[in-house]
């Protein structure tokens, strides 16, 4: 399988609109218009889980797509503080106004539907395998029956909503000791009783996973997004800590998640 390269930019719109909340999870997101006539579903950097969240969203999504799995285009949305002025809800106000700037969104999905049951069971094995090996390596933990943040548009499953995972980052204690550790989280995931194996998963995927991609994609984050409530030279040192992040946990994936999740598996 033939990775991607990280794109150089990501699209940039303006909100025009704040068309309707999406009262779901902490993030707080929203459908919005934006000046290009798209709807995005946007992620507010004044939302209460900040903008590491917005870094997590971009890393973990667009490590995703590079990887080939599928996953709505994100683009950086442009809130004007004047913006807020439009709505009467007082807390959607207080939101707009603290993430005037710079945002994330996810393009919106006309017509998708919230991955169910028996769409679970139609994914193929080894897609769902990818998806969830690519879980483990990213901690991410919202990927259960309950939430499980995929969507299906035209017959295909979707990932979105990235926000909770690298959850190293919101402490940045010893990230290496936790790059080496094993993801309990997994034995819930959606797809795991349709996965197949997930070593033939991480020797797929893997090798793409390079200190180059990871680069390029860091190279996307503003820096004022990387600059929060950091122990590192940020920006610069930001990143550095989640590529070697990253590459760690990739590098000890067959002694620790994989091996983890591979056994969850075949336990089922």
């Amino acid at each position: 399988m033939a990775g991607r390269t990280a794109p150089e930019v990501l699209r940039t719109v303006t909100a025009t609109r704040y068309v309707t909340p999406l009262r779901e999870g902490g993030s707080l997101p929203a459908l919005v218009e934006a000046d290009d006539d798209g709807l995005y579903v946007v992620k507010f950097r004044g939302a209460g889980q900040g903008p590491k969240a917005l870094v997590a969203e971009v890393v973990v999504g667009e490590l995703a797509r590079a990887l080939g799995l599928p996953i709505p285009e994100l683009a950086f949305v442009e809130v004007a503080a004047a913006l807020s002025g439009a709505e009467p809800d007082p807390d959607i106000q207080e939101l707009l106004a603290a993430s005037a700037g710079c945002n994330l969104g996810l393009d919106f999905l006309p017509g998708s539907l919230t991955l169910g049951p028996s769409a679970a069971r139609a994914v193929p094995p080894e897609l769902a395998a990818r998806i969830v090996w690519f879980d483990a390596l990213t901690t991410n933990i919202d990927r259960t029956p309950r939430n499980p943040n995929l969507l299906v548009w035209h017959g295909q499953p979707y990932l979105i909503d990235h926000g909770a995972a690298l959850y190293v980052h919101h402490t940045w204690a010893d990230p290496q000791r936790h790059a080496l550790g094993r993801f309990p989280a997994s034995k819930d995931h959606v797809l795991l009783d349709t996965a197949g194996p997930i070593p033939a998963a991480h020797a797929e995927l893997a090798p793409l996973v390079t200190a180059g991609l990871l680069d390029a994609i860091l190279a996307l984050v503003p820096d004022a997004w990387l600059t929060v409530d950091v122990p590192f030279a940020a920006p610069d040192g930001t990143r550095a800590a989640y590529r070697d992040y990253l590459l760690a946990r990739v590098a000890a994936g067959p002694g620790t998640f994989v091996e983890e999740v591979e056994r969850a598996r075949t336990a089922r």
